[in-house]
């Protein structure tokens, strides 16, 4: 097969999948659209959605009938989904369609990074992106009017955008298009922003490299493409940060709930998951939404600075509470209709969704255990002297340390604390040491995903919801595990790493303008 027919299929694939996520998405509505009206958070963005639609903005009226404005919540899916209520009417329905479309997007990022990361097969590429179309909890989760869904195949689309970036270096365009798309994601997660330095910089992994002068001009000129991807997400952000500034007596980039969280997530009796808040006895009197939660941040950093030790106790039950068990999908619609969907519907659905994405887990893990792929020219017969010497100390402790960490994560992915197997999931990975630094952006792009949500819920709390977040580029990563091990093929006519001749395209891609 040629090139162009090559590419021609796998564009045909990336359809096929989003057509089919699409339409998995689309059936689960159709099911839900008049059963479950919003619940929990979801009944939150349903009413201020409400209030924008109506031309109100986003403000609250309370049941006293004052009216105020409101910060709470980040603005990004109560403003798109108003703006839908706007021209369609304020059903759920339309937010559940918002949903179903933004989450097929997803499996078609995955399916395009899995195509760079596996350029030799159409299957590899095929099967990561089914995986993102049929997740159970992705698509059973499409009903909620919640945000982690949305903000997962924002993610997935940045992260598509990073290997586009990568791609076209040196241009600068592509570096605000990915945060234009991480500025999105802040929108309606403000935890998000800390991935647009980590994106950009994956972006940039595989510069030539050279002498000292040489490498010092590519750290210089590395420095503009982050710039301009932080300095993107932060314009997409600027206008409610100013209405913030304006209409909250306190400047706060999207939401004003930060202060909340940490109080959560530092009492001394958490589960490690979401509680009701113990208001302290210096907050009793502070009613300003912004101001309470200001005055919540410096109660629960006074705890933190005070028990240093007991704060840091919590981190495995946040964790835990974060990646052991998802469930998402069963809880909202339990506790939106228990009649129609009743306990033992939630616990069907929570077993297959954890048997898939402990799957998943494993799947990733066998990735990460892997013998590293070679370096450009890495494959030339070793100096004499290096064969005498043989294998380095350090070099021969990575052997028992791989299996030990690959042991570790798989009885955990089989048993209760699977978190302790996502951690081993990122340990093995960076056990690579350089040569993690030449893996696809699929794979460098899921573990940064998922090392941000584990760092984000060690310092906040947990929830299993939270981890919905990592699921799409974590099921495309589970499917390199069947890929060949190797480097993410240069586009054509890119600089070789070693910084010479361009490379030729590789076996069915076409030129970087096909590349999509």
């Amino acid at each position: 097969m040629s090139d162009d027919a090559a590419m021609a299929a796998r564009r045909r694939d990336g359809g096929a999948i989003f057509a089919l996520a699409l339409a998995a998405r689309i059936a689960v509505v159709a099911w839900a659209a008049g059963r479950f009206p919003p619940t929990a958070d979801g009944t939150y963005y349903h009413r201020i959605a409400e209030r924008i639609a109506a031309g109100l903005g986003y403000t609250w009226l309370w049941p006293d009938g004052v009216v105020t404005y409101a910060a709470h919540y980040p603005v990004g899916y109560p403003g798109a989904v108003g703006a839908l209520y706007a021209v369609f009417g304020a059903r759920p329905a339309v937010a559940m369609l918002l949903n179903a479309v933004v989450g097929a997007l997803a499996a078609l990022a995955v399916h395009r990074l899995a195509v760079r990361a596996a350029p030799r097969s159409r299957a590899i590429p095929a099967l990561s992106g089914a995986l993102v179309a049929l997740h159970p909890g992705l698509v059973a989760y499409t009903p909620a009017v919640m945000t982690e869904g949305v903000t997962g195949s924002l993610v997935a689309c940045a992260a598509w955008a990073s290997a586009r970036a990568r791609e076209r270096r040196p241009a600068l365009a592509p570096f605000a298009v990915l945060g234009l798309l991480v500025g999105a994601a802040t929108l309606v997660r403000p935890q998000a922003l800390l991935l647009a330095p980590l994106f950009a910089g994956l972006a940039l992994l595989g510069a030539p490299r050279g002498d000292g002068a040489r490498l010092r001009g590519s750290l210089a000129a590395g420095a503009a493409p982050v710039a301009v991807t932080v300095l993107a997400a932060l314009l997409v952000c600027a206008p409610w940060t100013a209405r913030n500034c304006a209409r909250m007596n306190q400047c706060a980039l999207v939401s004003v709930n930060g202060g909340w969280n940490l109080l959560i997530g530092a009492d001394p009796a958490s589960t490690g998951a979401w509680a009701p808040i113990q208001v302290p006895e210096a907050c009793r009197e502070v009613f300003d939404e912004a101001g309470k939660d200001a005055c919540f941040g410096r109660e629960a950093r006074r705890y933190i600075a005070e028990h240093p030790g007991a704060w840091l106790g919590l981190v495995p039950r946040k964790l835990a509470a974060t990646f052991d068990y998802c469930g998402a999908a069963g809880w909202y619609l339990h506790a939106s209709n228990p009649a129609a969907f009743t306990e033992d519907d939630k616990v069907a659905l929570g077993a297959v969704e954890t048997v898939f994405e402990r799957l998943v887990l494993l799947c990733a893990l066998v990735w990460a255990a892997r013998k590293p792929a070679p370096a450009p020219g890495a494959l030339a017969a070793p100096h004499p002297d290096d064969r005498a010497r043989g294998p380095s100390l350090a070099q021969r402790a990575l052997v028992p340390a791989r299996l030990a960490l690959f042991a570790l994560g798989v009885v955990a992915a089989l048993h209760v604390h699977a978190w302790v197997g996502y951690l081993a999931l990122l340990g093995l990975a960076l056990l690579q040491g350089r040569a993690l630094l030449r893996a696809p952006v699929l794979a460098l792009s899921a573990l940064a995903v998922l090392a941000a949500t584990a760092a984000t819920h060690a310092v906040f709390f947990g929830a299993g919801r939270y981890a919905l977040v990592a699921f799409p580029l974590l099921s495309g990563l589970a499917a390199l595990a069947a890929a060949r091990q190797s480097p993410e093929q240069p586009r054509a006519g890119a600089p070789h790493p070693a910084g010479g001749a361009p490379s030729a395209p590789p076996l069915g891609r076409g030129s970087n303008d096909e590349l999509l």
